[in-house]
């Protein structure tokens, strides 16, 4: 029956936007927002909301999720993986192309897990990230996780920690955060930075192996912190 059904959200995949858009809302019980496009991409989970004027590009992959819950104005690309767990995607988001988001099912640690994401409200995810919430991932309102290659992990072998960036900040290429790891609000992460505790501050830069603070922040990096993500985002993002 399980292959079945995911024959079936192929086969509905590679149909044009206006068509499988009724097709969602009546057969899978899909709830799908007006002017909402969606590319040639597998939509194959449990509970499916997807807001107003949400876009969705090519070759995406959205699969066995418990409840995925995709914001209005959020802009997908192409060539995401967002799987398992159970995922909140915020208002105005981006997330861009070649991005894994992934949640580990059934995994075998000695603790209670929390497989939940949360996006905030305009932030962004550019491209080539990987995301593992086999444990909670939060991330904050206007949070960029820029550049590539960067990677959030939130289970070893015998464990797992949340893990929380918090709003405005801004996260370089090829950043690590191991477990437990946490950013608080308006910070910057340089490049190529492992983050392996909870930092403290907020207007500061962080860097290095393990990450520690640089410096405050000057006045054009507080202002990199608190630029509009997006043109079209609304004031009350705040």
């Amino acid at each position: 029956m399980f292959k079945l059904k995911l024959i079936c959200h192929a086969m509905i995949a590679l149909l044009p936007s206006f068509l499988k858009k009724p097709i969602y809302r009546l057969i899978c019980g899909y709830s799908i927002g007006k002017r909402a496009k969606i590319g040639f991409s597998i939509l194959f989970v449990d509970n499916l909301e997807i807001g107003d004027d949400v876009s969705i590009g090519h070759f995406n992959i959205f699969f066995r999720s418990s409840k995925l819950a995709v914001g209005s104005n959020t802009k997908i690309g192409h060539f995401n993986l967002i799987r398992g767990g159970e995922v909140e995607i915020g208002r105005y988001v981006e997330i861009i192309r070649f991005n894994e988001l992934n949640s580990i099912p059934d995994p075998i640690v000695s603790n209670e897990t929390d497989p939940r994401l949360s996006i905030g409200d305009g932030s962004i995810i550019t491209t080539s990230h990987k995301i593992d919430f086999t444990d909670r991932v939060k991330i904050g309102k206007r949070t960029i996780i820029g550049g590539r290659n960067s990677s959030l992990w939130t289970h070893n072998r015998q464990e797992t920690r949340p893990i929380i960036v918090g709003d405005f900040c801004y996260v370089g290429s090829e950043v690590r955060i191991a477990p437990g790891g946490e950013i608080p609000s308006s910070n910057v992460i340089g490049i190529g930075s492992v983050i392996t505790n909870k930092l403290s501050g907020e207007y500061q830069l962080f860097g290095g192996v393990p990450a520690r603070l640089i410096k405050p922040l000057d006045d054009e990096g507080k202002r990199l912190t608190r630029f509009k993500t997006r043109p079209d985002l609304p004031d009350e993002i705040e």
